[in-house]
């Protein structure tokens, strides 16, 4: 049977994913000032803006109707399932949840699942990506659910930020602590928790011990490289993401590479040359 994965702008899934599958995205608003930026914005032209802002962008959950939208979209016949951002991070779950009960109430036809993938960016990439694969191939709906909701269990998620200033202007770090971090050249190594939040693993001097201490963490895991897919994200740093890429692959040959840039969303709260891997 054919499943429709939707998914938000959150996952920073490549593009030929999208292509490929047929992945719709749920674009969450996101804001310079009062102005809300085209959703079709490149990465470039955003982290360009974002750099001669004074003022950080915000974001925003997308409204239960852009949901509902999508879903009245998809040919009758074809279930849906929706895999979203973390829960504890962001309000897209909720708003994907009170779109299915509108769509269920207005009595159209397809089924509606909808998970929480407890990750964003590299892992939620990762996730949507498999269930992708996962579509073509499953007999129900809520069999893929259940696969889906496994796997979002198994996915650990590191990444480290070469910049506070996002995560300071953000309210998201102490601004004393935060300007005394970047003074010292403390670069935090974060990871997702079982929960879906952010939580900070290690502290270290420079951007390179950071990404080492990064990179350590894949040898936490018995990869089946046979089969194995790895997600790589970076936000506007393309050239050290390769760099990344190449030394994971030296050691560890996973079958496939997921590679992109965080768009606006993970970027408003990244800032410029983080990396991210997800596996």
């Amino acid at each position: 049977m054919t499943i429709k994965i939707i998914t938000d702008s959150g996952s920073d899934l490549p593009q030929e994913y999208i292509e490929n599958y047929d992945v719709t995205i749920v674009h969450l608003p996101v804001h310079f000032n009062h102005e809300r930026m085209p959703e079709d914005t490149d990465t470039q032209t955003f982290y360009h803006k974002m750099r001669e802002s004074k003022e950080l962008p915000t974001t925003a959950s997308p409204s239960p109707m852009e949901f509902l939208q999508k879903f009245k979209e998809v040919e009758p016949g074809t279930d849906i399932l929706v895999i979203s951002m973390s829960s504890n991070i962001s309000s897209t779950y909720q708003t994907a949840v009170i779109a299915k009960e509108m769509y269920e109430e207005e009595g159209h036809p397809n089924a509606i699942e909808i998970v929480d993938s407890k990750h964003f960016s590299g892992g939620l990439s990762l996730i949507v990506a498999m269930a992708a694969k996962w579509s073509r191939t499953s007999s129900s709906l809520l069999e893929l659910k259940e696969k889906v909701t496994q796997y979002s269990k198994e996915v650990d998620a590191y990444f480290t930020l070469d910049t506070l200033e996002n995560v300071i202007k953000g309210g998201r770090l102490n601004r004393l602590s935060g300007a005394v971090a970047s003074v010292l050249n403390i670069k935090l190594l974060l990871k997702i928790s079982d929960e879906g939040t952010v939580e900070v693993v290690e502290k270290t001097r420079g951007l390179p011990k950071a990404l080492t201490k990064l990179l350590s963490h894949l040898e936490e895991k018995q990869h089946d490289y046979e089969k194995a897919v790895i997600a790589i994200v970076h936000s506007n740093c393309e050239k050290l993401a390769l760099e990344i890429k190449a030394r994971i692959l030296e050691k560890h040959p996973f079958k496939e590479v997921l590679f992109s840039s965080m768009g606006p969303v993970m970027g408003t709260y990244a800032g410029e040359g983080g990396i991210g891997v997800a596996f």
